[in-house]
């Protein structure tokens, strides 16, 4: 009797929170969390984390640094609501408030391997001139009350939101039984090249 074959495959995420570019603001810090779709579970490590401030750095980048680290592995059998990094970056006003600098979302890779992605980050913008004033001045800028908004369609468009910053990640990737379950992830070949197959008959 053949051996039943795999009915959930997994998808192992590590890497860092690398670094960020904020050239107006210092001294800041950055949360994750990992949005899913309902046939995703998480069966190790942690959906979410928060780093340690940082400063920027002495050299000309004036890079902010965290290296904050990501280890979370998921089950699923089902590629759809394949798993996003949703950021946000804090940091003190002039009033000394914490207040958001940015949040950002990307979908984890996926094709197995090494990836670096830079995130574009966006900040939400008061409608009017007098709420952008009373916002400074109580020290209350707006932001999402659950982050995790940022990585689902429903309600943005009528956000009014401005760029500002990046942040760079670092994922490794690792799949395990999507090929026995029919997905295709990439090639099998060793080199980690993709592309397309040359034609048959012609050297390799």
């Amino acid at each position: 009797m053949a051996a039943a074959g795999p009915s959930v495959f997994l998808l192992m995420v590590n890497g860092q929170v690398e670094s960020a570019q904020f050239p107006e603001y210092d001294d800041l810090y950055c949360k994750y969390c990992f949005v899913y779709g309902q046939d995703w579970a998480p069966t190790a490590g942690l959906e979410e984390g928060i780093s340690q401030i940082t400063s920027k750095s002495q050299d000309a980048r004036r890079a902010l640094v965290w290296n904050f680290p990501i280890d979370v592995t998921f089950k699923s059998t089902n590629p759809y609501g394949w798993p996003q990094i949703v950021l946000s970056v804090y940091g003190p006003d002039v009033f000394g408030n914490d207040v958001v600098r940015g949040y950002g979302a990307v979908h984890v890779p996926l094709s197995p391997g090494r990836h670096k992605k830079t995130i574009p980050m966006f900040v939400p913008e008061s409608t009017s001139k007098l709420q952008k004033f009373t916002s400074w001045f109580m020290g209350r800028r707006p932001e999402y009350t659950d982050p995790k908004v940022v990585a689902q369609g429903e309600g943005r468009e009528v956000t009014r939101v401005r760029s500002q910053g990046f942040v760079t990640l670092l994922f490794n990737v690792v799949t395990k039984d999507m090929r026995k379950l029919g997905y295709d992830t990439g090639p099998l070949d060793t080199q980690g090249i993709s592309g397309p197959s040359p034609p048959q008959g012609l050297p390799r």
